[in-house]
């Protein structure tokens, strides 16, 4: 197998936690690339138009030639630090996200802490007269209103979950949360003033779906069932199959169902008790495929 080969296999059979950290290390790549290739040929415009095309404007005379970018801003990054800690924040949290919701809300998160994160950066540069000189040429891009998003709903949902962190021990995940949130979206405010503004959306999306996910609700349902669709859309369609089976009766279907409702019990008590990586294969295995349905 090439590896390129490899490495669709990966993407395919991965999780969609390491779904959209390939999807942002592809684009960062194919950018730095691009940055190469216009260096070496003396043309700044080639790799500048590109992103250009795929981050979101400020200015709504520019958004509504290319309303695409309220999405693809929030997997484009230029810098090497920028997309580094952004994909480190998102597997660590996103791995404790998953383990108390699952991976399709991971995703519906994802991209609504980053349409919340373009619509306030927007709305913002739109409302506020001291960007009034500048909303014409002012773009933002990166994953960091996502990602805060994913960072909030997991510490307003477990607030008292404790992780190890080097040198300071045992620490509540809604203290870390808190400081992630300050470093990156408060202090030195005047320093990337929009990237901060769109982190503050992310932060406010991942706070109400935490709150109305307790209350039972599932703000990001239209997400999933918009991706479900899309996703049908380049499945290719499976020749009808004719089998015959015996029709199970109402002892046994229920029977099985009960058989199957007690062991995903038994692997969520397991997770409970000493986490994630404590499943063997089997078991994540299995608790990924409950969660697909």
């Amino acid at each position: 197998m090439t590896v390129i080969g490899g490495l669709k296999e990966q993407f395919r059979k991965g999780t969609n936690l390491l779904k959209l950290i390939y999807i942002n290390v592809a684009v960062f790549i194919v950018m730095a690339v691009l940055q190469i290739i216009s260096v070496l040929s003396n043309n700044p415009a080639i790799s500048s138009s590109v992103v250009e095309f795929l981050a979101v404007p400020a200015a709504f005379s520019n958004l509504i030639h290319k309303p695409w970018t309220v999405v693809t801003y929030m997997f484009l990054h230029e810098s090497f630090w920028h997309v580094l800690f952004n994909m480190l924040w998102l597997y660590w949290f996103g791995r404790i996200f998953s383990d108390y919701f699952d991976q399709k809300k991971l995703v519906s998160v994802y991209i609504m802490g980053g349409l919340a994160g373009a619509l306030l950066y927007i709305l913002s540069f739109n409302i506020f007269p001291t960007f009034s000189e500048i909303i014409h040429v002012s773009i933002a891009l990166g994953a960091s209103a996502s990602v805060m998003a994913i960072v909030i709903a997991t510490a307003v949902y477990i607030p008292d979950y404790t992780v190890h962190l080097f040198l300071l021990g045992r620490v509540k995940i809604k203290y870390i949360a808190i400081g992630i949130f300050l470093l990156t979206s408060v202090f030195d405010f005047s320093v990337n003033t929009g990237g901060k503004i769109a982190h503050i959306g992310g932060a406010i999306l991942g706070y109400i779906y935490a709150i109305r996910y307790k209350q039972g609700k599932d703000t990001g349902r239209w997400i999933n069932r918009l991706l479900d669709t899309i996703a049908t859309w380049f499945k290719p369609k499976e020749k009808m199959k004719v089998t015959y089976k015996k029709p199970q009766t109402d002892i046994e279907y229920n029977k099985m169902k009960a058989d199957h409702q007690e062991k995903i019990d038994k692997i969520l008590e397991k997770i409970a008790k000493g986490g994630y990586d404590s499943l063997t294969k089997e078991e994540k295995e299995i608790l990924f495929k409950e969660s697909q349905k």
